[in-house]
């Protein structure tokens, strides 16, 4: 009899809930009891799950690691997914293998790279990957000589914190000043440079921002699934062009995706991110993790959660070819369950808070990038995988 696999996402995304769903539903029927953690009560990744925890609040990162090999070792994990603390976790891959648990992510030297924008730019342009021009700025002459620089060849410039994930940060300069127009509407990305100059001079401390020319869509998320012999096993293009979604597999995006994949081992799951300079597709990002809308590769047929845990469990799924690729969709917003009641916080000096499971509902939701947004596929929406 073939037991079950216990799988474990730590502060992840909201809309990860539905990579919880495609492990439960994955093709083997292989049985599969989902461990999250998260230090906001109402996350719905904690009612999604089998069990659950509230994290403490205030661990540094190596507290944090000694938290999860405890979490590991009490729940009985087979698979951990990290996203919160991941470049600690992942120095600490021995101690967690001795526990019994496979990581599900990049080894440090992966995950250090693409920590750091600039480094990161440095580094995949070093192997031939497009990248876009930048500038690292820390003061307001370094920003304005950068801003200058590209409206001279004329773009747009924008900035966008060095270290950073899920667009924190990201803002669009203009030289338009501040009026009565900005206050009507939706807040928008644009920032006045006048105002960004006036505040970095009264800062107490320098930034450490990214100056680059604001890219064009469409936007390709290339999903990629690699094995720890650094060969890519699935590599699928999700592109963005305003509302429209849709799926590629044109090697302009597909080819450097796999370059970088493959040249900086980035094991199991990652999201590699571009938009156009000009005629080119150039990288926008990389994240060392499964990306938020991952599951929506269940409208080609590709069930990428479930092959990234058989990877880790050591059971090679061999080169995953999408079926088909599913029609242009969008995203519209809808319901998820939380937990009934919120919990009080758990003290760090607490040992568990244990949460009984709330059935995961068959709706399928998602947010976007930004845990705080959800969004749902809508009609083919997600494939029972």
């Amino acid at each position: 009899m073939v037991s079950r696999v216990r799988v474990w996402l730590n502060r992840t995304y909201a809309e990860n809930v539905f990579f919880m769903d495609q492990l439960r539903r994955n093709p083997s029927d292989r049985a599969v009891e989902i461990h999250a953690t998260h230090g906001d009560a109402d996350s719905p990744v904690l009612a999604a799950a089998d069990t659950a925890d509230l994290e403490p609040e205030g661990l540094s990162p190596a507290a944090y690691v000694e938290y999860a090999l405890d979490q590991c070792a009490r729940r009985g994990i087979d698979v951990f997914v990290p996203r919160l603390h991941q470049a600690a976790i992942v120095a600490h891959r021995a101690d967690f293998a001795a526990a019994g648990t496979a990581l599900l992510a990049p080894p440090p030297e992966a995950v250090a790279v693409f920590h750091d924008k600039v480094i990161a730019y440095e580094a995949v342009q070093a192997i031939g990957a497009p990248v876009p021009p930048w500038w690292r700025v820390r003061t307001a002459d370094e920003l304005v000589a950068a801003v200058e620089e590209l409206e001279a060849g004329g773009h747009k410039a924008c900035f966008k914190p060095a270290s950073g994930a899920g667009g924190v940060g990201f803002r669009v300069i203009t030289r338009a000043p501040f009026s009565l127009m900005h206050l009507n509407g939706f807040p928008s990305p644009y920032v006045q440079l006048d105002l960004v100059v006036e505040t970095l001079r009264q800062a107490d401390e320098p930034v450490d921002w990214l100056v680059m020319p604001r890219l064009e869509q469409p936007e390709v998320s290339v999903d990629c699934l690699t094995g720890p012999d650094n060969r890519v096993r699935l590599a699928i293009g999700r592109t963005k062009n305003g509302r429209r979604r849709g799926f590629t597999l044109q090697e302009q995006w597909l080819e450097p995706a796999k370059r970088i994949a493959e040249g900086f081992g980035l094991h199991y799951l990652s999201n590699i991110q571009f938009r156009m300079f000009g005629e080119q597709p150039v990288l926008m990002d990389v994240n060392t993790r499964p990306a938020g809308g991952l599951h929506q590769l269940s409208l080609c047929g590709v069930n990428a959660p479930w092959a990234a845990v058989q990877l880790a469990l050591g059971e090679d799924p061999g080169e995953i070819v999408p079926p088909f690729l599913g029609q242009d969709y969008t995203v519209v917003s809808g319901p998820r369950p939380v937990r009934p009641v919120s919990l009080p916080q758990q003290r760090v000096e607490e040992t568990e808070t244990l949460l009984p499971a709330v059935p995961a509902q068959a709706d399928s939701v998602q947010d976007q990038d930004q845990p705080q947004a959800q969004v749902q596929a809508s009609a083919a929406a997600v494939l029972p995988l």
